[in-house]
């Protein structure tokens, strides 16, 4: 079956006049007095971490702030979420994990939804975490700070028609661009907007912001939960609804270029009469040639003669346009029980092939270029009810199950569960062992069997959909509801 008409390309830039009031992505509605920058110059510095706002005005606009030069970029070790584009959350060769001891632990000014990075500077291992209350920090491994910025005011989850997260700041995993040597997050910032900020890594400067909420959105009912991505020079930014799904709120997607605050942004809208969120903490994943995946959630539409909106969805962009598609045949009818694919993110296997697990217990495999239509004839299982990040490594999915970790071998077209281990959190694979929290304890369970091999207290109970991040010199790093960061060594 063919897609449904989709809504247009919106592309936004310096001088394009929206709308009177400047509603779309503010990159540059610099009409007259500057009215988009002015929104983000206000003279409460806590937006700027202490800049002035005169500061501020010229960081917007690319006049300050810049990155730092190449030789002093760090490097990246765990740079986004699930370590690459891929979202495998695979660390690739590092020493064996043998043990799991809390070597250090920092406290942050609040809890931590968002996945640490791992970048290396000449000193060592630097640490990025984010906080809700729009805070983000760099750190070492003995939890000692190198610097701190601080956005502007979370909102308060009192002031929002629904939702689970109080404050509600930070909360997509920020991304690190090598290239350019500054680090992406949103911050949901007092008056229910979001914005995009840019900062130096080494140093946590402010190199520029840029309101992204989309244009025609309600903010107050959109929420940037999924994890920004860094691919083809621009930063990707998903938004779906609150928990609860209140409000006319939609899935978006948003391209913004990484190396300046002013360039045309890329909106993608999912094409549904409301809902269809694009919300999976994993955010969306890219392939080697670029084209962007996204999970989405239930839809509005729920008869199954009526028009398919792209609902309960997996979906390959390339830019803004859709390459292809894939919605199970029950999509209406897992509209109606919300039992949706939007739970996952899309995992791009090696040898062009996408995995995802969601709500329903079905896991599918697909194809890049052509994932299947709606009702499309593609491997499947039935698996397990599924949330967050799965990882994968020498053929292995290893999926985040309510129930634990249920690992599945991939071999040409064919799915066949192995084995089931107890920690339901979002797993990572490195040194041999899979990854995993649940509540407040980390599991480091055999690659091969699911056997547990160690486990620590963290000392707080985890966000949910928490993932671990994982550096190559011996290191797991795990946020918390209290706002640890938790530095775990492995030998």
């Amino acid at each position: 079956m063919t897609a449904p008409a989709h809504r247009p390309i919106r592309r936004f830039g310096l001088g394009l006049a929206v709308s009177a009031s400047c509603l779309s992505l503010i990159a540059g509605c610099t009409s007259g007095t500057n009215a988009g920058q002015a929104n983000l110059s206000s003279p409460d510095t806590s937006l700027t971490g202490g800049q002035s706002s005169a500061a501020l005005s010229a960081a917007a606009s690319g006049g300050a702030g810049s990155s730092s030069p190449a030789n002093a970029r760090p490097a990246a070790i765990w740079p986004t979420y699930h370590h690459d584009a891929s979202r495998n959350g695979n660390a690739g060769a590092i020493p064996a994990v043998t043990t799991l001891r809390v070597a250090a632990t920092a406290a942050l000014d609040g809890a931590l939804y968002a996945s640490p990075l791992v970048l290396r500077d000449a000193t060592g291992d630097l640490i990025i975490a984010a906080t809700e209350n729009n805070t983000l920090y760099g750190l070492r491994n003995d939890g000692k700070q190198v610097w701190q910025r601080h956005i502007g005011s979370p909102v308060k989850g009192s002031s929002l028609p629904c939702g689970n997260i109080d404050p509600s700041g930070i909360t997509g995993t920020p991304a690190y661009d090598p290239a350019t040597g500054l680090v992406f997050a949103v911050a949901f910032l007092t008056g229910t907007k979001h914005v995009l900020v840019a900062v130096d890594a080494e140093t946590g400067a402010l190199a520029w912001t840029r309101p992204i909420d989309p244009p025609g959105s309600q903010p107050n009912v959109e929420q940037e939960r999924g994890a920004l991505l860094v691919s083809g020079g621009q930063v990707w930014v998903p938004f779906g609804g609150l928990e609860g799904d209140c409000g006319p709120y939609h899935g978006y997607i948003i391209g913004v270029p990484t190396t300046s605050p002013q360039g045309a942004a890329q909106v993608y809208q999912v094409p549904s009469s409301r809902e269809a969120g694009i919300w999976t903490p994993t955010g969306a994943a890219a392939d080697s040639a670029g084209h962007v995946y996204v999970a989405v959630g239930n839809g509005a539409q729920t008869d199954p003669r009526g028009a398919y909106d792209m609902s309960d969805s997996v979906i390959e962009l390339n830019g803004t346009s859709v390459v292809s598609f894939f919605a199970p045949a029950t999509w209406a009818e897992e509209n109606a029980a919300d039992l949706d694919l939007g739970t996952t993110g899309p995992l791009i296997l090696p040898g062009g092939q996408v995995f995802v697990a969601g709500k329903s217990g079905n896991a599918y495999l697909m194809k890049q270029g052509a994932l299947g239509g709606v009702g499309g004839t593609v491997p499947s299982i039935h698996l397990c009810k599924a949330f967050g990040g799965a990882a994968y490594i020498d053929g292995v999915v290893f999926v985040p199950c309510t129930d634990g970790v249920r690992a599945v071998r991939v071999s040409g077209n064919s799915l066949t569960p192995t084995w089931h281990a107890r920690p339901p959190g979002s797993p990572i694979v490195g040194g041999g062992v899979v990854l995993s929290t649940d509540q407040d304890t980390l599991y480091a369970l055999d690659q091969a069997s699911g056997a547990t091999k160690a486990k620590v207290d963290l000392g707080d109970g985890t966000t949910r959909f928490a993932t671990p991040s994982l550096s190559n010199d011996g290191h797991v790093y795990v946020g918390t509801q209290r706002g640890l960061l938790v530095i775990v060594a492995t030998s």
